[in-house]
């Protein structure tokens, strides 16, 4: 059954279990534990039963890692949950570090002593991040050792058990492709490996077509596959998820095998050249691997850029779900406008309602995140999420920053929209102003083949630059097609990246300011890019991108003599089309609202 926002932005902290975990360290003779968010598949959403981070310090954020010793700990996150971390951590127990500035690795350096051993987990950590932290811990004087049994799993009594939602198929009416045919196009592309080792839930799911339940607000299943250089393929499933028509829908060229199967199956592996991915499979599988006797090709993992240059079905499938849910966000918009202005809403209501009216499409199968509702000072913390405790209700001349999105089984949206309550300051609409012109900018670029997205990202920073202005996260990430919302390998953003652009690759384009203490500012679309085409009195062919989402912006946030006039052109074309789209869509009071808010500026 789906999970409903409140359950699960609801959920209790539980007691400190610091001097459990001591106690399960004492008892394997360890000094220190390296105690990373990720988990066995490196998830960023995490099942409960694998959210260590939290059992251990009580900050559920998406990103972060722990230190334990037996005198201190310190958890480290990055410049996203600075307030988080502290209105969920106790900070006198544990000490609170950035993990910019190689945190974890510089921590351990200086707080590692001589002779300690400082346990981890194989199935945790990836091998890179291993080789760092070691490096660090040896320049201390400390040693790293893999644990077989990991001591805060044995303090963790009360552990959730593991899920296990059933599999299920996904037609090719909305993947665009059948498994046999992206089995063999992958295999056929591993070069000299003849085999691939593949642990990222995501990859299960597009590459074999099939959908789960395992990893809130994303529809997939926790599964490892290897992959024959001939396509065919073992896929290491719990048998208590395979429903009666899987195995036929798999067909007779992948096995099923139980999770204890793969172990032996990486040792049957000897003597074979195996290409895995150092970014998405934990060390456990090196060692396991190099223990017996096969040579490994560190590569990025094979279904990662082919999953991410969606295929026609699957774009089309986007622009159905964006209309479907672009029609809800008007909805809720609408009665931000309307019964909003009168009696404004707290952040609860705000998100209650916009899931009530995702959810009354009848298509929504989960949120692709939990909703970001952020009132006055709230929205100033840029991956803010409402609870009981932090709850805020909107004011007039504040503003709202509602930032959400659905999982449909044709695609995933994600949307960001900065709503005024009452009048604005003029010191909100100039940088809502500014925001929006990086938006519109990043909106209507042209540019060859062969750019990244760290090319593109100055120019939704530019107007806030010449304002003296930026804002700390990146511009755009890339989403999956009926998966997670956050999917690599392109991004856009101040980190260098080295994967380029390609049709198909679905980005966001999400520009922000935030003013600590006052209020934040996001605009944000989806949107796909589009196959190079000519310009006229261009010499070379250039790619594009097609916006997505369709939802109004809120004209009284807007400064229209900060335009150009080009700007203007291009935000009523926006505009036009979501009233095309949208409004047939919508109630006839919605409607005429609608025309409204998307009549030209």
């Amino acid at each position: 059954m789906r999970q409903s926002f409140t359950e699960s932005t609801d959920r209790s902290f539980g007691p400190n279990h610091l001097p459990l975990i001591r106690q399960a360290m004492a008892a394997q003779g360890l000094d220190g534990l390296l105690v990373p968010h990720e988990d066995e598949h490196q998830n960023e959403y995490l099942p409960d039963a694998n959210d260590r981070l939290a059992w251990a310090t009580g900050f559920t954020g998406s990103a972060g890692a722990a230190v334990v010793f037996g005198d201190k700990a310190a958890i480290f996150v990055d410049g996203r949950y600075t307030i988080q971390v502290r209105d969920q951590v106790d900070s006198a127990v544990v000490e609170i570090r950035s993990l910019e500035d190689n945190g974890v690795a510089a921590y351990l350096s200086e707080q590692a002593k001589t002779g300690q051993v400082i346990g981890y987990d194989p199935r945790l950590q990836s091998p890179d991040t291993l080789e760092r932290l070691a490096a660090a811990a040896k320049a201390a004087g400390a040693t790293l050792k893999a644990v077989s049994a990991n001591p805060l799993d044995q303090a963790w009594q009360d552990r959730p058990a593991q899920p296990c939602a059933p599999v299920v198929a996904h037609p090719v009416a909305y993947a665009g492709e059948s498994s046999e045919a992206k089995r063999a196009r992958i295999g056929a592309g591993l070069g000299e490996a003849q085999f691939a080792v593949l642990t990222a839930p995501a990859s299960m799911a597009w590459l074999f077509n099939i959908r789960g339940g395992d990893v809130i607000r994303s529809p997939l299943p926790l599964a490892q596959a290897i992959l024959n250089k001939d396509g065919s393929a073992q896929l290491f499933l719990d048998p208590a998820k395979i429903t009666d028509e899987l195995p036929a829908w798999l067909g007779n060229q992948v096995a099923l095998q139980p999770p204890e199967a793969l172990p032996a199956a990486l040792d049957a592996l000897g003597g074979q050249t195996v290409l895995i991915d150092p970014a998405q499979s934990s060390a456990w599988y090196f060692d396991r691997l190099e223990a017996a006797g096969a040579k490994l090709i560190r590569a990025m993992d094979p279904c990662a850029l082919p999953r991410a240059c969606k295929n026609q079905i699957e774009v089309e499938g986007s622009r159905k779900a964006h209309a479907r849910d672009g029609a809800a966000l008007t909805r809720f918009l609408y009665w931000l406008a309307t019964d909003g202005q009168v009696s404004p809403p707290d952040e609860l209501e705000a998100v209650t309602k916009l899931e009530s009216l995702r959810e009354a499409t009848g298509m929504l199968k989960d949120l692709s995140f939990d909703t970001i509702a952020g009132a006055g000072s709230n929205g100033a913390i840029c991956h803010y999420h409402p609870s009981a405790r932090l709850n805020q209700r909107a004011k007039l001349g504040s503003l709202l920053l509602v930032d959400s999105g659905g999982q449909y089984l044709d695609g995933t949206t994600d949307v960001t929209r900065t709503v005024a309550i009452g009048e604005p300051s003029a010191e909100m609409a100039q940088r809502f102003t500014l925001v929006l012109k990086g938006h519109l900018a990043l909106g209507r670029v042209r540019f060859p083949v062969g750019t990244t997205g760290s090319a593109l990202d100055a120019l939704a920073r530019l107007p806030l630059w010449m304002a003296g202005l930026d804002y700390d996260h990146g511009t755009g990430h890339g989403v999956g097609s009926y998966l997670g919302v956050h999917e690599g390998p392109h991004r856009i953003s101040k980190m260098p990246n080295t994967v380029a652009l390609q049709p198909g690759m679905i980005v966001s384009n999400e520009p922000g300011f935030y003013k600590d203490g006052e209020y934040g500012i996001r605009i944000e679309n989806l949107q796909v890019v589009t196959p190079a085409a000519a310009i006229a009195g261009g010499e070379r062919p250039m790619l594009g991108f097609e916006q997505l989402t369709l939802a109004p912006i809120d004209r009284r946030l807007i400064v229209k003599a900060l335009l150009s006039p080009e700007e203007i052109t291009q935000l009523d074309a926006y505009h036009a089309r979501v009233r095309e789209v949208v409004g047939p869509l919508v109630e006839a009071p919605v409607r005429a609202w609608l025309a409204q808010v998307c009549a030209a500026i």
